[in-house]
């Protein structure tokens, strides 16, 4: 019912910047809440930032300062701008949408865009 497409990934030198995109389509009227997680091999995948309906956002703290993410209900599309990255940024990068559908609750999940950062 609710799909998502993430685009913007790639090499950068530390310090570098990238922008990711999140695309839904679907029942994005439905969408209460998108959020950006990530996962590198080994490790357990993790939240780095969620934008609600409102516009309220929560960042992990390991990117507080460096990441922003924003909203365009217009173009249902959400962004993570990734500034000053680090090597231990790198993994690959999740949309994760919250939809509530009449009383019932769901996730949605993109197929991921890697994101590797060099030192």
């Amino acid at each position: 019912q609710v799909q998502l497409v993430e685009s913007g990934g790639g090499l950068v030198q530390a310090g570098g910047s990238l922008r990711l995109s999140c695309a839904a389509s679907g029942r994005t009227l439905s969408i209460n809440a998108i959020g950006w997680y990530r996962q590198a091999p080994g490790k357990q995948r993790e939240l780095v930032a969620v934008i609600g309906s409102g516009g309220s956002t929560n960042y992990a703290d390991s990117v507080k300062g460096r990441f922003t993410i924003s909203r365009d209900n217009v173009k249902n599309t959400v962004y993570l701008q990734m500034n000053s990255l680090k090597p231990e940024d790198t993994a690959v990068y999740y949309c994760n949408a919250e939809v509530v559908i009449a009383t019932e609750g769901y996730e949605y999940w993109g197929q991921g865009t890697q994101v590797t950062v060099s030192s």
